[in-house]
């Protein structure tokens, strides 16, 4: 007895679903994988509500990003006057310490439940501006 012709295209089709269909599966997860963790641009004030603060009324040249993964790294970079640092600091982040070791003009760690870090590095530019730049991330 011969095969019908159509026979053979349901085979075909059969063994490319059940062989394709995995590798298909492979490749879109090496896909979705290899862009885990990528830096991104975000919007500033929902990197500072991560990071528990608020953008300052002065702040001017705004980029921020964010990379998720297991955790989450936010960072915040801005321009303010300099003669304005002091009462964000002490209004945004009160419980903020010193850091042990700074290479900036200013640095200032805090801590929230050992839950989320957020680090202040601040440098004073020529005038009375100031760059902050404030790095978050959880655990």
């Amino acid at each position: 007895m011969k095969p019908r012709a159509w026979t053979w295209v349901w085979a075909s089709v059969a063994v490319t679903v059940l062989c394709g269909g995995p590798v298909a599966l492979l490749a879109w997860g090496a896909m979705a994988w290899s862009e885990i963790g990528e830096t991104k641009e975000v919007d500033c004030a929902e990197v500072m509500t991560f990071a528990r603060g608020s953008l300052p009324v002065e702040a001017e040249d705004a980029h921020c990003t964010a990379a998720h993964w297991q955790d989450t790294q936010a960072t915040a970079e801005f321009r303010m006057p300099r003669s304005a640092i002091g009462g964000w600091l002490r209004t945004t982040y009160p419980t903020g310490r010193a850091s042990f070791s700074c290479e900036e003009d200013r640095c200032v760690d805090v801590s929230f439940d050992e839950m989320l870090y957020v680090h202040l590095r601040i440098t004073y530019e020529d005038g009375d501006t100031a760059l902050v730049r404030v790095t978050a991330f959880d655990t």
